[in-house]
This record gives structure tokens, sequence and C-alpha cells, in this order.
């Protein structure tokens, strides 16, 4: 037996891999649910039922889809070029943190809505900028591998905001709590659903979703994006400014992973603490590998991620099963659909 590479990956077989990595996944997990003696299928009905059986439901899960859909985009866009982005949860925390400390001028608390929410956005997006284009130019200057570099400065980044919140930044009325100030009413995301969490922030990451496609196959920016991705050197000779082009690419990335954090912050929270984000940086490379680097893809991806944390807690209290089993089918859906996308590469001959 041997792996022989396609001349032509198959559309069929690329469009079907992500669903075959899901179910793959699902019945990996389901053996797990089995041997902690529970029914495999109620089990997963009681996933769908919590994550969609109630307007609660449907209003928590799609309002833990938000962030995942802009961090899933932050890795898919660094990732189709190469610049291996693994900072996206510092890269939210810091623009989480931007927001508040635009929240704290003077002044801004008496801005229209219309004026101080696409400021605090902006800053948000800026600072996950500012952070990612840091381990980008020491690849660049000192040919630094960007994976430790921003890997180790996602724990940099939550320091420093646990530094500022329980420092200059700490909210004097929270009984000793360390969180920030909190973000004036004007700047908070308006609410899509009455007496839910859901909020705006949905309706911009589908938008950003949108835009990020649009960019990667309508514009010479995708073109030599995706160019640097497949054969930097082949696409430096062709002329690409590589060097301009990650730059392009960074401040995309992390300017989706720092808007994450800033609708997380003005849409749910109203204020940063530690325990802002439950991993929403690390669980965005599952969900950009799941859509295969797809933008419109990571919208699927992401959603199925909010159903499976969402629901997870439902079945978990019904069957007494340890909610975890939502990571582990999130971490087993990454490692089938890097098999997957092995598969739609190369066939196996006789």
């Amino acid at each position: 037996m041997r792996f022989e590479r396609r001349d032509q990956p198959s559309a069929v077989l690329t469009l079907l891999a992500p669903v075959g990595a899901i179910l793959a996944a699902l019945v990996v997990a389901g053996g797990l649910i089995a041997i902690a003696g529970a029914n495999v299928f109620e089990a997963y009905g009681l996933i769908l039922k919590g994550a969609f059986g109630s307007r609660l439901g449907i209003s928590e899960t799609l309002t833990r889809a938000t962030p995942l859909l802009l961090t899933g985009l932050a890795a898919a866009v660094a990732f189709r070029a190469r610049l291996w982005n693994i900072g996206a949860e510092g890269q939210l925390y810091m623009g989480a943190l931007a927001v508040a400390a635009v929240a704290m001028v003077p002044g801004i608390a008496s801005l229209p809505g219309a004026l101080s929410i696409p400021l605090c956005l902006a800053a948000g997006a800026a600072a996950g900028m500012a952070l990612l284009l840091v381990p980008l130019g020491l690849r660049l200057r000192f040919g630094v591998d960007e994976v430790v570099t921003s890997l180790l400065l996602n724990f940099v980044a939550v320091l420093f905001v646990s530094m500022m919140i329980e420092g200059p930044m700490r909210d004097p009325l929270a009984f000793g709590w360390p969180q920030s100030v909190p973000v004036p009413d004007s700047a908070l995301l308006p609410k899509l659903l009455e007496r839910s969490r859901l909020h705006a922030g949905l309706l911009i990451a589908l938008a950003a979703a949108v835009v990020v496609w649009w960019l990667q196959s309508r514009t010479v920016f995708g073109m030599r994006s995706r160019a640097a991705g497949l054969n930097p050197r082949a696409a430096s000779f062709a002329g690409v400014p590589l060097g301009r082009t990650l730059i392009a690419v960074a401040c995309l990335s992390g300017g989706m992973a720092g808007l994450a954090g800033a609708v997380e912050v003005m849409g749910v929270k109203g204020y940063v603490s530690t325990d802002l984000s439950p991993s929403y940086g690390y669980s965005g490379i599952v969900i950009a590998m799941l859509a295969n680097l797809n933008p419109i893809g990571v919208i699927g991806a992401a959603l199925f991620s909010a159903v499976m944390f969402v629901g997870a807690d439902s079945m978990s209290r019904a069957l007494g099963i340890p909610s975890y089993i939502a990571d582990v089918t999130v971490a087993l859906s990454l490692l089938t659909m890097l098999v997957a996308i092995f598969l739609t590469q190369y066939r196996i001959r006789r």
C-alpha cells in the first residue's frame, strides 16, 4: 500500500471533508459516552435540545458562536498565507483591554453610540493587530519562528491585562474583584433579542466573514496572500512583495482576534476580567482547520463548536456525564479534519 498525490484534489472530496471529519469525531466521542454508561443517541439528542430546544438555548449558542467566528477568521486568514498565528487568545484580551482603555477617556461616555461603538471596535482591532505585528516583525527581521513567539505572547498579554485591571484600570466599585472600569452604556452593542445575551456582535462577525471571503477571493491582496502561502519563493520570484503582504495579513488576522475581544466586552461582559475567554483564541485554530481555511466555512464550524459547548452543559446535567466531552469532540474534529485533508490530497494505491 502506498500514498499517491492527486493531480487535482476533487471538489466533492474537499466539500465532504469537514462533514466526514465531524461525523468521525462524533463516532469516537460516542464511544467515550458509551463507556461512561449513557445512551449515545440520547446524549447527542440532549446536546441538540440544549443548543436549539429553547429561546435561551438558541440565543446562547449564537452568542457563543460570535467570538469563535472571529477567532476562526483570524486563524484562517493567517494560515492561508502560512503566517502561523497561535496568539489569537492574547490578541483577544488586548482588544478587550483597548476597549476598556478607550472607555476611560473623559468625554467618551457623552458621545452617541454611533460614534463610541465604532471607536471602541476600532481600538480593539488595532490592539490585536499591534500584538501580532510583534512576532511577525521578529520573523521578518531575524527569522524567528512565529509559532513560538505568538504562543508565548498569549501568556504575556493575559498577565498584562491582569496587571492593568488590578492596578490603574481597576473598578473601585467592584468590591475588590479584579475587573476593569465598566464600558459606558453608549458604547455597548445593542441586543438582538430582548431578555437575552445575544447582541449585534453576531452581525458584525457575519459581515466580517463575508468581507474576508471577498478580500481573499476577489482582490489582488487575496491572490498575493494565497501565493505567499502556496509557495513563498515562487511568489517572490513572480513579484509578490512578501513582506508587505504578510504585514497586511497580520493586520487583518490580528484585527479579527482583537475584534473578538471588543465585541465580547461590549456585547456580553461590559467590563474586562481574566475569565473573559474560555480559550476562544485556541478554539479558533480548530474552527479554521475544520473549515479548511474557508471564511464562509468558518461560520458553520463556529456554529458546530458553539452547539457542542452549549449543548454539552445541558446533556451533562441530564445524564451526569462531564461536560468536557464537548472539548474532547472539538479536539477530535481537528484530528479527523487533518486526516480528511490528507486524504483529499493523496489517494491510497495498492
